[in-house]
């Protein structure tokens, strides 16, 4: 187990060096009628099969609070991107999905979106490092398990 000083360290140059991708990645975000929120909604529904989920699951992947994920959703589903309904097995729950016209717009931004990942992260690191990260990124987020 590392060191307090160690660990603050570590933490600082993470935390510097996500707000710096993040600033760049904003300020490239390719628009094309979605917010980089809504982009993270349909990145998410498209990693899942059917592209779709239960909203109380998609919110767990998401940085935003659960008001603002349904409000965001509600914007999404009134310009035909995404589609929700009741959950069929619960009532109470909301399920949501892509549409066939919200998958192409997330192809679409997609595209521009990894290049731009690969020109700020790929540009300052080998395939080796960039692997090393991801690693170490899911060890972090997992809480040291595994």
């Amino acid at each position: 187990m590392g060191s307090r000083r160690a660990a603050t360290e570590a933490w600082e140059a993470l935390f510097r060096a996500q707000v710096s991708v993040m600033r760049h990645l904003t300020a490239a975000f390719p628009m094309h009628g979605i917010s980089f929120n809504e982009y993270d909604v349909l990145f998410n529904l498209s990693l899942l099969e059917g592209h779709r989920a239960r909203l109380k699951d998609l919110n767990r992947h998401l940085l935003l609070t659960q008001p603002s994920v349904s409000r965001l959703i509600d914007r999404l589903a009134s310009r035909g991107i995404v589609w929700k309904q009741a959950d069929p097995d619960d009532a109470r729950g909301v399920v949501v999905g892509l549409t066939d016209s919200g998958y192409g717009v997330f192809r679409t931004v997609a595209r521009v979106h990894v290049e731009s990942i690969a020109e700020r992260v790929g540009s300052a690191l080998d395939d080796d490092e960039l692997h090393q990260l991801a690693i170490l990124s899911d060890k972090l987020r997992s809480g040291g398990a595994g």
